[in-house]
Order: C-alpha cells, then sequence, then structure tokens
C-alpha cells in the first residue's frame, strides 16, 4: 500500500455522495493516509445520466434544461419543473437511454457504506427516510433533532418494503448484467470481492495503466475523481469524459487503483451478503424532515450538514452545485457556510468528478 497520498490539513470535511462516491471515500479512508473527509452523507440512488444524452434527449420535446427549475425521479418516471409552474415527464424507461453503464453493474441503492443515508423513498412527501449506520451518524441525527435541525418519525411498515423492494430489484437486476460482462471477458472487479490479504496482494503493483484497462476503457468509470484525488504526483487529470495521465506514475505508487470504487473491493469493506441484504448494516431507520428548510425531500441533507457545520463538526463540506454555464450541469464545490450549502441543495442526476474540488 501507499501512504499520505491525500494532503490533509486540520479541517475536517463532511461529503454528500451517491452509494460509488461514498465507497470512494471509504476505500482511501482505509487504505490511504490523510484522506479528508469525516462525515459521509450517503444518497439512495439507483442511477445516474450521462449529461450531454440527457440535455440531447430532452432536445427531442423542445425542451432546454435551462428552463428546468427542479428535477425528480419518481413513480417511473423522470419529471422536470419548468419555469411558469408547468410539469414535464418522460417515462423512466425512455431516460434510461441516457444512464451512464457504469450504473449499471452497481449493487448499492442505500450507499452502504455512508455514516448516515437518505433518500425520498419510504417516506411521506415532504419527508426523507434516514439509515442511521454507525455511532458517528447517530450522535449527529441525536443532537440535531434536539437543537430543532430536524424531526423524526417511525417508518411505515410499507415504507421499508418499498425501500427493500427497490433496493433488492436493483441488485438482482445489476447482478445479471454482471454475470453478463463476465461471460463476454469484461470483469467487474468491484463485485470480485476477497479477503483483505489477497486484496492487499492483488493491488500491490497496479497502477494508472492498470486503472485504464480494467475500469476506465470497459465504461465502468463512475468519474468521481477519486483517482484524481488520491495521485501524489498530481498527474491524473479529468477535464470531462473521463481520468486522463499526462505523466508517469512512479514506481510502488497504487494510490489511483486503491481509490476507485470499481476495482477489486476487500471483504474488511463489503461482502458477497450484501447480494441478499436491501439496507446493509445499519442502526436505525427513521423518517425526517426539516422545519427550517424548504428544500427537496424535506431538506434533511442540507440540514444535517447545517448543524455539522454551524456546532463545528466539520469545518467545510463537499457538495454538488450546478455550474454557471451550463444548465443542471453538476459542479462539485468545497464550502463552508449555510448559503452555499442552501443553493448547492436538490438533487443533480448526473455524474461529476466530486473528489476533484478537494484538489484544487
Amino acid at each position: 500500500m501507499t501512504g499520505n497520498t491525500v494532503e490533509k490539513g486540520k479541517e475536517k470535511t463532511a461529503m454528500t455522495g451517491t452509494p460509488c462516491q461514498i465507497m470512494a471515500a471509504s476505500l482511501m479512508d482505509n487504505y490511504l493516509e490523510d484522506l479528508p473527509i469525516d462525515l459521509k452523507i450517503g444518497l439512495f440512488c439507483m442511477e445516474n445520466f450521462s449529461y450531454n444524452y440527457l440535455k440531447e434527449l430532452l432536445k427531442k420535446y423542445d425542451l432546454d434544461l435551462k428552463d428546468v427549475v427542479e428535477c425528480r425521479v419518481e413513480k417511473g418516471k423522470m419529471w422536470f419543473y419548468l419555469t411558469e409552474d408547468q410539469i414535464f415527464s418522460i417515462p423512466l424507461s425512455e431516460a434510461k437511454s441516457c444512464m451512464r453503464k457504469s450504473c449499471q453493474i452497481c449493487m448499492d441503492f442505500t450507499s452502504e457504506q455512508a455514516d448516515i443515508s437518505v433518500g425520498s423513498v419510504g417516506s411521506p412527501d415532504g419527508w426523507s427516510t434516514i439509515i442511521v449506520r454507525n455511532e458517528k451518524g447517530l450522535d449527529i441525527l441525536e443532537k440535531a433533532e434536539k437543537e430543532n435541525y430536524i424531526e423524526t418519525k417511525p417508518v411505515s411498515d410499507s415504507g421499508i418494503k418499498l425501500i427493500e423492494r427497490l433496493a433488492l430489484k436493483k441488485k438482482s437486476e445489476n447482478l445479471e448484467e454482471i454475470k453478463k460482462r463476465e461471460n463476454i471477458g469484461r470483469p467487474v472487479l468491484s463485485w470480485r470481492i476477497m479477503p483483505e490479504e489477497k486484496y492487499t496482494d492483488e493491488v500491490a503493483e497496479n497502477q494508472f495503466s492498470d486503472l485504464k484497462g480494467d475500469v476506465i476503457d470497459i465504461g465502468a468509470c463512475v468519474l468521481c475523481g477519486a483517482c484524481l484525488l488520491a495521485c501524489p504526483e498530481n498527474i491524473v487529470e479529468i477535464k470531462d469524459r473521463k481520468p486522463e495521465i499526462k505523466g508517469s506514475c512512479p514506481e510502488g505508487c497504487n494510490a489511483c487503483y486503491i481509490a476507485c470504487p470499481r476495482t477489486y473491493v476487500p471483504d474488511s469493506i463489503s461482502n458477497r451478503d450484501t447480494e441478499k441484504s436491501a439496507f446493509g448494516e445499519y442502526i436505525k431507520i427513521v423518517s425526517a424532515k426539516a422545519p427550517m428548510f424548504q428544500g427537496q425531500d424535506g431538506g434533511i441533507v442540507t440540514a444535517l450538514l447545517s448543524y455539522a457545520l454551524s456546532e463545528n463538526i466539520v469545518d467545510n463540506a463537499l457538495v454538488v452545485d450546478k455550474s454557471s454555464q451550463n444548465p443542471w450541469k453538476p459542479k462539485a464545490k468545497l464550502v463552508n457556510n449555510l448559503e452555499a450549502i442552501v443553493k448547492a441543495s436538490g438533487t443533480k442526476y448526473s455524474a461529476c468528478p466530486i473528489f476533484k474540488s478537494l484538489k484544487e
């Protein structure tokens, strides 16, 4: 293993991310020194979409992303809330033509490696479902509720069953896709979970050239930017579509390969039992809303980040805002104030190199 790959000052950072981004943070946290992520808030995620493909799809309906105020995926459709109170929807079956191919091999719906997972599925309108996964997450949830940042109530049995059904559906369908890819010689390394000792040996000499062949060139890259963040030589770059290298890896460095959520995963982080588990490990599940914040899905992510920042649990937050040049194109930002957190609220359904902003 390599160490000292990510510079870290005294500041603590919270991140909000999709399951693959949370997995990358967990890999870096466990196997690379000094990852500046102290709180992981994961999102429920069925799939992500290509920004360019989605933009082209909307053109077929004479829609422009600059006219979209809010975007949501629910009830089998992709909903676009437009200016002048208009609403337009596209069947999800059609929108899936824009889905990123890397999403088809993801075995995680509820961000199982997060401290706290958040999603709208399973809770009433205006509420979010929160899955608390460890003591850190539980402490923040309880204190945020005590300080009136959020309020909670039990999740209904029907809500639990809905989450379970969707999570297992994703895993079942994507496991079939994994088997198809493996049968034609396109390895899905992230599902070849192995004992930690074997994992250490397996990745010991793998560098960017291996990452390129094993992940990037076969359409498995999730564009999270973990390889860029982990690189101690600053020779990995992401301009738009995929990671590239502008130099040579030093001997013995395997940081980018370890950080990638689509290379091998050790059983210290995940295991094959997750195939049959809808939720992963957790302490409790509740429905919650945030009285102080008017946001998508009850404003819970905004409330939790705001609480963590105001109480100095973290010094800044890694969030995904929208590009000022390209409407609805996601852009990751490292922010340290409530106004910026609120501005970045709302779901963006396209991928972006979230970890890139930590390097910058």
